[in-house]
């Protein structure tokens, strides 16, 4: 999708030397991954304390016995 947009240029170029990536496109990418990842991580902090776990759960035994050598 093309989209027109301002990005301060002092900006777009300070992360092109961060990242030693070459393009615009690929720094508003990159930037927009890392957001989404960031705001993913922080939703899930979010609901730390709030989940119970079953104190004995063994998620060996629920794989069962499989042998995959």
């Amino acid at each position: 999708m093309r989209t027109n947009i301002y990005i301060d240029e002092k900006l777009i170029e300070e992360a092109k030397k961060l990242t030693g990536l070459k393009t615009k496109k690929d720094v508003v990418n990159l930037a927009l991954e890392e957001l989404i990842k960031n705001r993913r991580r922080k939703n899930l902090l979010d609901i730390q304390g709030k989940i119970s776990f079953v104190e004995d759960y063994d998620y060996k035994q629920m794989r069962g016995n499989h042998d995959f050598s």
